[in-house]
C-alpha cells in the first residue's frame, strides 16, 4: 500500500531504491527523453487520505493536468493550495524530524513510450533535477525508490522496470518532510517538480562521469582528468580541436595529468573557453574548458596569481510566475544584465541553481560560490536546540547534500568556492561535510559563514557587519577578538582571505554606505568584497479584487505564520526593472577609477586580468547640462591593476552657467551581454566658475497686517499662499515626515557609536512617536513690509511639548519672487528626523502639473548616504517616473542638489523654482509625487495608494540617509539628519511657456 510508504516523510535520510551515487550534469551525445510537460495529478491535504495508486493501472480519473516543470502552489487558480513565505520561521512545529500529518501530498502520473532501439542499453536512467522536498517513484507500478534534497539533483535505475512500448511512472511528493528542517532558506516554500525529468540510456560502454580539473601557469594549461567508466568503455579519448589535443587512453590507469601549451587562462572578465569532448565507442561527452587555478596564498584569494575582489550578488532562482522554474532565455538575460551593473559574483544562495545556469556563469564570467542545499535557520528561534547540524542521525543527509553538489558542478570553472550552507548555526555535520569537500576537491576552499571559530573553512566570513567591524577584521589588531573567538581563533581567523557573503541589505528604498565597504576593499587586501543581499525581489504575480495586477509577498496568501515583505529585498524589482540601488552599485564598483588634476587625469584598471582595450573613453563639456563640446580622448591601454595618465581635452568654461567636463569609458565592440557603446564607467570634473549666492534682502520696516496681498506672481490671503502662476497652490508647511523606508521600519540595532537611534525601536516608530506624521500648525505673527510678506509658525503635533519654528518671507527681487524659509527646531527632540522640508499641493485644476525638469543630480533618485549613480546634469521626467514602484509603497523620488526645478503641465512649463545653496553651500533637493507621505506610509501595495487629484511638491533643505537597518547597520551618523536648524531660498518665475 503506497500510503504507507508516507513513513518516509519523517526520516532525514537523503534516499532510498534504487538511488544512483552522485554525479557530474553532462552533455552526452547517449539517447535521452525529456518528459517534461502536461502530466496528470491530483493534491490531497494529507498524505493519510491520499487515495492508492492500483498495481500499473493507476486509475487517474477525476485528476487534473499539472506541467512539469511546476509549483503546484502557482497553478490551478489556487486550487493546489497557496505559496508561503517565511525567512526564519518554520511554517510547521518545530518538532524534528516530524512534520504535521496537515501535510499536503501531490500525486504525479505519465505515460511514455520507450523509444525503439532503448532496449539495447545497459541500463535505464530516470533523472529528476529538482522535487520539494520528499518523493518516492513508480515505473510501471514498481517503486524505483525515493529522495529528499529539493534543488540537487537525484537518478534511479529503473531497467527492470520499463518494458517494451507503453509505460507509465507515478511520483508522490510531499511538501513537508524531515528535509523541511534543512531547507528554511529565506524564499517561498513551493512545493512540486519544479526541474527537469529526463529519461535516459545509457549505452553498454558508456562514461557515467567525466572531471577535467585544469589549472593555469603563465600560457601553460593543466589537465588533470578523471572518467568513471566501466573497462569496457575504454580506449577513451580527449579532444580539444582549438588547442590541437587528441589524448587516447587506453585503460583507466593511462588517465593521467597532461600539460597543454598556449592556452588562455579563464577568468570572469575574459571567460575564455575551449570546446572539449570526452569519447569512448559508445558515447560522446561534450565539455567546456576554462583553464585557471584557485588558490590561498596567507589572506589573499587568487586566481590564476591575482587577487579577486568579488562584486558579487546573492541570487536566488525566482520568478514572479514561474517560481523556481528555470527559463534558459530569462536566466541569460538576467545574467546579462549582472554584467552591465557590473557585477562580477554570484553566491548561489542557498543551493545549486538549476545546471544550465553554471553553464551560462561559465560563458558570461561570474566568480560562483556555489552553496549547498542547506539552511536549518528555524532553530534559532529555540536556542538552536535540536538543530540538525550536530546531531549524528542527520550526518547522511547532509553528506549526501555536498555530495551531490561538488559532483554534479565539479566541472565549471566559474565555480571557484564551495560553500556548506547558510544560517545553519554550526557542528559536526558540517565539519564532516568540509572534510569530505577537502578530500574530493584539495583546489577549491570551503565557505561557511557559521563558522566563525574557523574550525573547518579556509575563508573569514561576516554577514552585516558595521563598516568599523569589517575593518577591525582587517587590521592585526590583537586586543581585538573576532564575532565568538578567542585571541588565538582571532589571529587564525585573520590569517585568511576575508570576504562579506552579505551586506548591504537592498530591501526597498536602500541600502546606503555601498561607497564605504568598497573603500574598505582597496585599503585592505585581505578584504575580498562581497555579495550584496541581494540580487532580485520574489514577488509573484497576483491580482487585486478589483483585477489590479500586483506583486504579491508574505501574508498575501493567508499564511498563518510569515515574514511579510522581507522576500522583496533585491536591486531588481520583480518585473526585471533595476531599481536606483543597481545603478548605486554598478557606479560605486565600476573597475576604472577616475583621479583629475588640471588638465590632466589618471586613470586606474581595477579589474582582475583584462586591460582596457575593449574600451573607449568619450567626454562631452556640459554648461548647465546642455551640451557645448565632444569628443574621444586618447587613451593608452591600461593593463588590469595599473594606471595611466591622459591629457584632457580643453574645456571652454562659461561664466554664468555650470561647467561640467564628464568622461564615460564605453564598450568598444557588441559583446555577449551589452552591445557597443554600454557605459561601464563614469565621471565628472567641475569646471564651474564660483558665483557669490545674492544675498537676502535685510528689512526692518515690517507692520502687522491680515496677509491678504498679491505678491508679483503669487497671490496670498490670512498669511498662506493660494496661488502661483495662475495656479491653486497650497503651502508651504513644514514636513518632517517621509514614507518610511524599509530599513526606517526594522526595529535593527543601535549603530555603533551613535546616539541617534534605539535598539529595538524603529526610527519610523520614533518618528510616529513624536507625531511627525501628524504636525500642526498655530499661526503666530503675519507682517508686511514693501513688496514683502512675513508669517511665523509654531509646529508641533499632538500629545508633545516638541515643537518648530518655521518663518516664511515672501519677497519680490527683480523679476523673481524670492521664497526664504527659516526651520528652528524646540529643544528637547531626541532622534533624528527624516527629511526637513517644506510642502506644496498642486490641485490639478483643469490640467495637472505631471512632470518636471531640473538641472542637479539624477536621473535617478538619491539620498546622503547613497549618490554615487547620480550625475550633475539636466533631466526630464513624467510625475509617475519620478518613484519608483516599491513592492511596499515608501520613501521615493529624492533628487538631491537641486540647481533649479521646473514644473511642466503636458507641453507647457507652468513654474520655475531656482534653489539658492544655503550659507554653508548646500543645496536642497525635491520630490515631486501624486501621494502625500501620509498616503504612501498607509498602503502596504500599489494598488491600494488612492486616487490623486493633487500634485505634490516637497523642497527639502535635507533628508536623512537610507542605511541597510532591515538586516543590517543603521544610517551612518555622518548621513544621519539630526534636529537642527535649515534654511531653504528659492527664487520662482511663472508663466505658461510651451516647452
Amino acid at each position: 500500500m503506497l500510503s504507507e510508504l508516507s513513513a518516509y516523510v519523517s526520516d532525514p535520510a537523503p534516499g532510498h531504491g534504487a538511488l544512483l551515487p552522485a554525479r557530474s550534469w553532462l552533455h552526452s551525445d547517449a539517447a535521452a527523453l525529456s518528459l517534461n510537460g502536461p502530466w496528470r495529478f491530483r493534491l490531497s491535504p494529507t498524505a493519510s487520505v491520499a487515495a492508492d495508486f492500483v498495481a500499473d493501472d493507476f486509475s487517474d480519473d477525476g485528476w487534473g493536468t499539472l506541467a512539469v516543470p511546476a509549483h503546484w502552489v502557482l497553478e490551478g487558480d489556487g486550487a493546489y493550495g497557496r505559496p508561503i513565505y517565511t525567512n526564519i520561521q518554520y511554517p510547521f512545529p518545530i518538532d524534528p524530524p516530524h512534520v504535521p500529518d496537515e501535510n499536503p501530498t501531490g500525486d504525479y502520473r505519465r505515460r511514455f513510450d520507450l523509444p525503439e532501439g532503448w532496449s539495447g542499453a545497459e541500463r535505464i536512467v530516470l533523472r529528476f533535477d529538482g522535487v520539494e522536498s520528499l518523493f518516492t517513484v513508480w515505473v510501471n507500478g514498481v517503486e524505483a525508490g525515493g529522495a529528499s534534497g529539493s534543488r540537487l539533483a537525484h537518478e534511479f535505475d529503473v531497467t527492470d522496470a520499463v518494458r517494451p512500448g507503453d509505460n507509465v511512472v507515478a511520483v508522490r511528493v510531499h511538501q513537508w518532510s524531515a528535509a523541511s528542517y534543512v531547507e528554511d532558506q529565506d524564499q517561498w516554500w513551493l512545493p512540486g517538480i519544479f526541474r527537469d525529468v529526463t529519461l535516459l540510456a545509457r549505452p553498454a560502454g558508456g562514461i557515467e562521469d567525466v572531471w577535467l580539473r585544469t589549472g593555469y601557469t603563465a600560457g601553460q594549461g593543466r589537465i588533470d582528468p578523471e572518467v568513471t567508466a566501466d573497462a569496457s568503455a575504454f580506449p577513451v579519448t580527449l579532444r580539444i580541436p582549438e588547442l590541437g589535443v587528441e589524448q587516447v587512453w587506453a585503460t583507466a590507469a593511462e588517465v593521467v595529468p597532461l600539460e597543454v601549451a598556449g592556452v588562455e587562462p579563464w577568468s570572469a572578465e575574459e571567460p575564455r573557453l575551449y570546446e572539449a569532448t570526452v569519447s569512448s565507442a559508445a558515447e560522446s561527452i561534450a565539455l567546456r574548458v576554462g583553464f585557471r587555478t584557485v588558490e590561498i596564498r596567507g589572506d589573499q584569494f587568487l586566481v590564476n596569481g591575482r587577487r579577486v575582489v568579488f562584486h558579487g550578488v546573492n541570487r536566488h532562482e525566482a520568478h514572479p510566475e514561474r517560481g523556481r522554474v528555470f527559463d534558459e532565455r530569462h536566466a541569460r538575460e538576467d545574467l546579462a544584465r549582472m554584467k552591465r551593473f557590473n557585477v562580477n559574483a554570484i553566491r548561489t544562495s542557498h543551493y545549486p541553481p538549476h545546471p544550465r545556469l553554471l553553464d551560462l556563469a561559465d560563458e558570461l564570467g561570474f566568480w560562483v560560490v556555489l552553496e549547498c542545499d542547506l539552511e536549518t535557520h528555524g532553530f534559532d528561534k529555540v536556542g538552536w536546540v535540536g538543530n540538525p547540524s550536530d546531531d549524528p542521525a542527520w550526518r547522511p543527509a547532509y553528506l549526501d547534500r555536498i555530495q551531490r553538489t561538488v559532483e554534479r558542478d565539479k566541472n565549471h570553472p566559474s565555480v571557484v568556492i564551495w560553500s556548506l550552507g547558510n544560517e545553519a548555526g554550526t557542528g559536526s555535520n558540517l565539519a564532516a561535510m568540509s572534510a569530505w569537500v577537502h578530500a574530493r576537491d584539495a583546489e577549491r576552499p570551503v565557505h561557511y559563514e557559521g563558522d566563525h571559530t574557523g574550525e573547518y573553512t579556509d575563508v573569514y566570513s561576516l554577514m552585516y557587519p558595521t563598516v568599523p567591524e569589517a575593518e577591525r577584521v582587517c587590521t592585526d589588531d590583537a586586543s581585538s577578538t573576532l564575532l565568538d573567538c578567542t585571541p588565538a581563533q582571532s589571529a587564525r581567523q585573520r590569517g585568511k582571505p576575508f570576504l562579506l557573503c552579505e551586506y548591504a541589505h537592498a530591501m526597498g528604498n536602500g541600502p546606503g554606505a555601498f561607497d564605504q565597504y568598497e573603500a574598505l576593499v582597496h585599503e585592505y587586501p585581505r578584504l575580498h568584497g562581497g555579495f550584496v543581499w541581494e540580487w532580485r525581489d520574489h514577488g509573484l504575480l497576483a491580482t487585486a479584487s478589483d483585477g489590479t495586477p500586483y506583486y504579491a509577498y508574505g501574508g498575501d496568501f493567508g499564511e498563518v505564520v510569515h515574514d511579510g515583505n522581507f522576500v522583496m529585498d533585491g536591486m531588481l524589482l520583480s518585473d526585471d526593472v533595476p531599481t536606483p540601488s543597481l545603478h548605486e552599485f554598478k557606479a560605486v564598483v565600476q573597475p576604472l577609477r577616475f583621479a583629475f588634476d588640471g588638465e590632466k587625469a589618471a586613470i586606474t584598471n581595477l579589474r582582475h586580468s583584462a586591460d582596457t582595450s575593449d574600451l573607449r573613453f568619450l567626454w562631452r563639456v556640459e554648461h548647465d547640462g546642455v551640451s557645448v563640446d565632444s569628443g574621444e580622448l586618447d587613451v593608452p591601454v591600461v593593463a588590469a591593476g595599473e594606471s595611466g595618465r591622459v591629457t584632457l581635452p580643453r574645456v571652454a568654461v562659461s561664466p554664468d552657467a555650470e561647467t561640467w567636463l564628464t568622461i564615460d569609458a564605453v564598450l568598444a565592440t557588441d559583446t555577449t551581454w551589452a552591445a557597443e557603446g554600454h557605459v561601464v564607467a563614469t565621471a565628472q570634473y567641475d569646471h564651474s566658475v564660483r558665483r557669490p549666492v545674492p544675498r537676502a534682502r535685510p528689512r526692518a520696516d515690517w507692520r502687522p497686517g491680515d496677509g491678504t496681498l498679491t505678491l508679483g506672481i503669487a497671490d496670498f490671503a490670512g498669511g498662506s499662499l493660494t496661488r502661483l502662476a495662475g495656479r491653486a497652490v497650497t503651502g508651504p508647511r513644514l514636513e518632517l515626515f517621509r514614507a518610511p523606508t524599509d530599513n526606517d521600519e526594522s526595529p535593527g540595532d543601535r549603530l555603533e557609536g551613535s546616539d541617534d537611534s534605539v535598539a529595538g525601536v524603529s526610527s519610523a516608530d520614533l518618528w510616529r512617536r513624536d507625531g511627525l506624521d501628524r504636525l500642526t500648525s498655530r499661526r503666530v505673527t503675519v507682517e508686511h513690509a514693501t513688496d514683502a510678506l512675513r508669517t511665523v509658525d509654531k509646529v508641533s503635533a499632538a500629545d508633545s511639548a516638541l515643537s518648530v519654528t518655521v518663518e516664511t518671507i515672501w519677497s519680490v527681487e527683480g523679476d523673481e519672487l524670492e521664497l526664504r524659509v527659516e526651520i528652528e527646531p524646540s529643544s528637547g527632540w531626541r532622534t533624528v528626523w527624516p527629511r526637513i522640508g517644506v510642502h506644496f499641493g498642486l490641485p490639478d485644476g483643469t490640467a495637472p502639473v505631471d512632470g518636471a525638469e531640473w538641472f542637479g543630480l539624477g536621473p535617478f533618485e538619491s539620498y546622503p548616504d547613497s549618490l554615487h549613480a547620480a550625475r550633475t546634469g539636466l533631466f526630464a521626467a513624467p510625475v509617475g517616473e519620478l518613484s519608483v514602484d516599491y513592492a511596499r509603497p515608501q520613501e521615493t523620488g529624492h533628487r538631491s542638489q537641486l540647481r533649479h526645478l521646473t514644473l511642466t503641465s503636458g507641453a507647457d512649463r507652468v513654474v520655475r523654482i531656482t534653489a539658492l545653496p544655503d550659507t554653508q553651500g548646500r543645496r536642497p533637493g525635491f520630490t515631486l509625487s501624486r501621494h502625500t507621505p501620509q498616503q504612501i506610509a498607509e498602503a502596504r501595495h500599489p494598488f491600494e495608494l488612492p486616487d490623486s487629484t493633487t500634485s505634490h511638491l516637497i523642497i527639502d533643505a535635507a533628508q536623512h540617509g537610507l542605511g541597510s537597518r532591515a538586516c543590517g547597520p543603521d544610517v551612518w551618523p555622518e548621513f544621519a539628519l539630526r534636529p537642527e536648524a535649515r534654511t531653504l531660498r528659492l527664487r520662482i518665475t511663472g508663466g505658461p511657456t510651451t516647452t
